[in-house]
């Protein structure tokens, strides 16, 4: 059996995953706070741990119980703020933000996690935990506020390994008097009284945000569990913050044993920046693209390398998912288990790219095969692969029946001759360039080209 590999961000280097338990796997994945709708880069983490969590549920399935949690931060400053902003109550706006989120990971086939507490439910534990770290010297009340005690744990920042000018910088709230180091971060803050608070051995107040994901992982997966995942922004301070106040408050060495990282998303090569009207939420994206469309353009990169989500790109991934489903067209799956042809591929530290050339190689077997028998266990091959990325959930003939394009953007077949026939004088002519915006403009508009030696045919995708 092909062994799991993992590349640990606290070791900086890739690792055969041992379970740390007999029987149990525990996976933690940093949850959204819901204070406005997820966007690309958002979805990104939630998509590549949905393919580990599939792949521990799969692989240790006779020998290990995996759970999955991943939180809803549901009081935090920024909500509160947008709350003001828009003249709504915190409650209305979380719980309406957490539902949208909910139904655009359902769309992005991303499965539900078997855990997903929410901060405003866990603030016992959240104080319990504050009040072993002050006893412990970790931490110190000041000025109606909590902090963490920077100095007092002497491996502090071995994930991240900040320098002294990026802790101060990633204090998430500005260096105040209070402090007695201006590294220090916050636990416990107090609350105005038109803003959400609990009472507190401290007064009236609110939890850090750090804070929130410490108390939560501990109480569902232990003091030490296996896997912590998140964006590659969350590696400082967030998760720096979560490791101080989980081993101080514990007494352990270590919080999770193997730390996950995804690269970041940028937008046609340009950070995403709400500024730059580049800014775009998955909810936007499913108005016009299937979200299996979105979750394969998402795995089209290694996981921790950056990924540049543009049109092309996801035009792309619609052409490959037609070509893959195409494959699929008069097949029904069978109950039976078959083998799969990309799990070497995921246990080499989450290859998606590596997995969806092996998805393409089996594609072509299958429209080159004539024996139908053979077909027909190609097909269920594939099936069974593309389960294992949460892709080709649909028969075939939903697929390409489904459209998310407006009746005046449909071309009519005069149309897309004249295109087509513009395409071939431009391939003539070495303008590849426009031959290939012309491929791009009707793939967007759900036509696809098949080009032979001696001719262009097109059907709707």
């Amino acid at each position: 059996m092909t062994e799991l590999k993992l590349y640990n961000t606290l070791s900086r280097s890739k690792e055969i995953f041992e379970p740390l338990h007999k029987n149990h796997i525990g996976m933690y994945v940093c949850g959204p706070t819901v204070y406005d709708f997820a966007h690309i880069g958002n979805a990104r983490p939630y998509v590549i741990f949905d393919i580990l969590y599939r792949l521990l549920k799969t692989k240790y399935k006779n020998s290990h119980q995996v759970t999955y949690v991943r939180n809803i931060t549901d009081i935090d400053d920024k909500i509160i703020i947008s709350a003001q902003k828009m003249g709504k109550s915190i409650e209305k706006l979380t719980q309406k933000v957490e539902k949208i989120f909910l139904e655009d990971m359902d769309a992005l086939n991303i499965l539900r996690p078997d855990i997903q507490p929410k901060a405003t439910e866990h603030l016992p534990k959240m104080i319990e935990m504050i009040k072993i770290l002050i006893q412990k010297g970790n931490a110190y009340e000041a000025d109606g506020h909590v902090l963490f005690s920077i100095p007092s744990m002497a491996n502090y920042g071995a994930l991240s390994k900040p320098n002294k000018e990026e802790l101060i910088a990633g204090a998430r709230v500005d260096v105040a008097s209070y402090k007695k180091d201006p590294t220090d971060f916050i636990l416990w803050k107090p609350s105005s009284a038109d803003q959400p608070g609990w009472e507190s051995p401290w007064g009236r107040g609110r939890p850090g945000w750090h804070l929130e994901c410490s108390a939560m992982a501990a109480k569902y997966l232990g003091e030490i569990f296996d896997i912590h995942a998140g964006g590659q922004d969350l590696m400082f301070p967030h998760h720096e913050n979560e490791i101080a106040q989980s081993c101080c408050a514990h007494n352990t060495k270590i919080m999770a044993k193997t730390w996950l990282h995804n690269g970041y998303v940028i937008i046609n090569g340009q950070k995403m920046s709400k500024s730059l009207g580049n800014f775009v939420t998955v909810h936007q994206l499913l108005a016009k693209w299937h979200g299996e469309t979105i979750r394969m353009t998402l795995l089209s990169a290694h996981y921790r390398q950056p990924l540049d989500f543009t049109d092309a790109g996801l035009i792309q991934a619609k052409q490959n998912l037609d070509r893959f489903y195409g494959a699929l067209k008069d097949f029904s799956p069978a109950e039976n288990e078959t083998e799969s042809v990309i799990t070497e591929a995921l246990c080499d530290d989450l290859n998606t790219p590596k997995a969806i050339a092996n998805l393409h190689e089996l594609t072509n077997q299958i429209y080159k095969s004539e024996d139908s028998v053979e077909k027909i266990k190609l097909q269920q091959i594939l099936k069974n692969s593309a389960n294992q990325l949460g892709l080709l959930q649909l028969p075939a003939e939903t697929w390409f029946s489904w459209t998310s394009h407006s009746a005046e953007n449909i071309l009519t077949e005069a149309e897309i001759d004249e295109m087509i026939q513009a395409r071939i004088n431009a391939k003539k002519n070495k303008d590849f360039s426009k031959a290939d915006a012309i491929r791009a403009t009707l793939a967007e508009k759900g036509i696809l080209l098949e080009d032979t030696s001696s001719s262009t045919s097109w059907k709707r995708g």
